[in-house]
């Protein structure tokens, strides 16, 4: 039977997926993290983690945990995880190009017996039709006789710090059956919350896909919904409110959705559909919505500003957040950027501050420059895009400081502030 239990494991790629796995396990046993990013791997042997997915204090507790961004350190182990980023392109097609560079890192230093696992969201079929390929071609060994592979998809949610990675079950999946129970084991040695063992790894690789696309198409409802909403002279989140009274109505709410999975899983999915003679409708359909809604909010901001009589290519605009979610830094996918530049595109100039993002990566990922809304330098408009702690803690009369307008817009794109006490201060208010 194969035993994985005191394997050394490799971790390729640390970011919010791969870095909180290679703590959990360095806790216990032998563990390589593996990236190619020189500086990321001089933080991590810092004891820090900009991601803020790990503390310091967590750093330390991993003691079996070294790290390195040398290929040559990967060949002294036997279980490889693979958590490298699977994002879209500008045609919204999946871009490998990461999975591939990886299984071809990894292949390079497989030997016999070894077990490869793949945690990044991919298409159903794809560990087998794209990874193993380049495992076998890297590696000169045969598949299910020389080496293994393994899919247990990730579940983190970036920021949050009760859904963590040992409370969430874990779904394991193994490309024979003794391996799915030695891949099973091995999660089992940290995952308290257990396990679900898949029958195959497509049903590993489809369950995580899936996991995403139904809240995509939910918040799309939603956010349709808020589209009709507004034209019916009627609140979102009045209605939300209402409907929510009754026990089995889904409490989701209509925002803009980035991030590095929701608004891009659901591409992943409808990929492989065509490739399989299969036209998508409800899943492309919703995603179009989604996709729509941080120009659908800069546009009602502009709508309003030109009613309240403000020549829009003369204001300023201030925009309060950018990363994708609140209390977070991950600024991955982020749709503000879009907002931006749709103020943009109609001459304003957008003043955009993050009380969490790191400049030098927002300005490297969207060429946006943080900077600063303050009573010193006011705007004409404000939009509170996230709900980081500090903005949602604002009062109206905090808020009304920001602005310089008689009566200046502000669109509450999360419903963060209660509209009546907004407009008691002056505010025109659009929300979602």
């Amino acid at each position: 039977m194969l035993n994985l239990q005191h394997a050394t494991i490799a971790i390729i790629g640390l970011g919010y997926v791969g870095l909180p796995l290679a703590v959990e396990f360095g806790q216990h046993r032998p563990v390589l993290g593996f990236d190619i990013n020189q500086a990321r791997i001089a933080e991590l042997q810092g004891g820090q983690d900009h991601t803020l997915e790990c503390s310091p204090e967590q750093l330390r507790a991993a003691r079996h945990l070294r790290y390195s961004c040398q290929a040559q350190d990967l060949r002294e182990c036997q279980v490889f995880i693979v958590t490298v980023p699977t994002p879209v392109g500008e045609a919204n097609r999946p871009d490998l190009t990461p999975l591939i560079k990886a299984s071809q890192t990894v292949g390079a230093a497989l030997k016999k017996g070894d077990v490869v696992i793949y945690e990044s969201t991919v298409y159903p079929g794809a560990t087998e039709e794209v990874c193993v390929p380049e495992l076998e071609k890297a590696s000169g060994l045969k598949f299910n006789q020389d080496f293994f592979c393994g899919y247990s998809p990730e579940r983190i949610n970036p920021g949050d710090k009760v859904n963590t990675l040992t409370k969430i079950k874990k779904i394991t999946s193994g490309s024979t059956p003794e391996v799915a129970d030695a891949v099973d084991a091995l999660y089992n040695q940290i995952i308290t919350a257990g396990t679900h063992k898949a029958s195959s790894l497509k049903v590993a690789e489809a369950a995580k896909v899936i996991e995403n696309t139904q809240r995509d198409l939910n918040i799309a409802l939603v956010n349709e919904l808020s589209v009709i909403f507004a034209r019916l002279g009627i609140d979102t989140l009045d209605v939300l409110e209402a409907a929510g009274s009754k026990w089995n109505f889904l409490p989701f709410r209509p925002g803009m959705v980035g991030g590095h999975c929701i608004g891009v899983d659901p591409y992943y999915l409808t990929h492989k559909a065509e490739q399989v003679g299969y036209h998508p409708q409800v899943i492309l359909a919703g995603r179009r919505i989604n996709d729509n809604m941080a120009r659908y909010v800069a546009r009602n901001t502009i709508k309003r500003m030109l009613q309240n009589g403000l020549d829009v290519p003369r204001c300023r605009v201030g925009v309060m957040g950018i990363t994708f979610k609140e209390n977070c830094p991950d600024i991955r996918n982020s749709k503000v950027a879009d907002m931006v530049r749709e103020f943009e595109a109609w001459g304003a100039q957008v003043v955009v501050a993050d009380a969490w993002a790191d400049a030098t990566e927002v300005q490297h990922e969207y060429g946006i420059t943080l900077g600063q809304i303050t009573p010193e330098q006011p705007v004409d408009a404000l939009v509170v895009a996230v709900g980081h702690n500090e903005y949602r803690n604002l009062t109206p009369g905090q808020l009304k400081a920001l602005t310089c307008s008689a009566q200046p817009v502000l669109a509450d794109v999360k419903s963060l502030y209660d509209r009546h006490a907004l407009a008691a201060q002056g505010f025109d208010v659009f929300r979602l």
